[in-house]
């Protein structure tokens, strides 16, 4: 919606909200939105980087249960859904561990 305010500054920005339907003060709030993050978004950053320090630090084998603990014991208290989320948003995954192989019937035997 933003966008369309910039691309379009011949327009004037009450003229375009009228037409959309949508107040002025919606826009506003927007605008500064852009600006400056809210408190959630900016402790979702901080909590980003210690997830990945603690991920690298494991070789890249830890998965959200353990990065999730590790920061339980750092005393960083977070839940543990938005671990996964954060870690899905950055690309990180643990590795998991080797299935063993299964026993194939020799088609020739009887």
């Amino acid at each position: 919606m933003t966008a369309l305010v910039d691309e379009h500054p011949r327009l004037g920005v009450e003229c375009v909200l009228r037409e959309l339907h949508i107040a002025s003060s919606t826009y506003y709030r927007w605008r500064h939105a852009e600006k400056e993050p809210c408190e959630r978004k900016r402790r979702d950053t901080e909590l980003t980087e210690k997830i990945k320090e603690i991920h690298s630090d494991s070789g890249g084998i830890y998965g959200s249960p353990r990065v999730h603990a590790a920061l339980k014991r750092e005393d960083i208290h977070v839940g543990r859904k938005r671990v996964e989320r954060l870690m899905r948003e950055a690309n990180l995954a643990g590795i998991s561990p080797r299935r063993k192989g299964f026993t194939r019937r020799d088609p020739k035997s009887s």
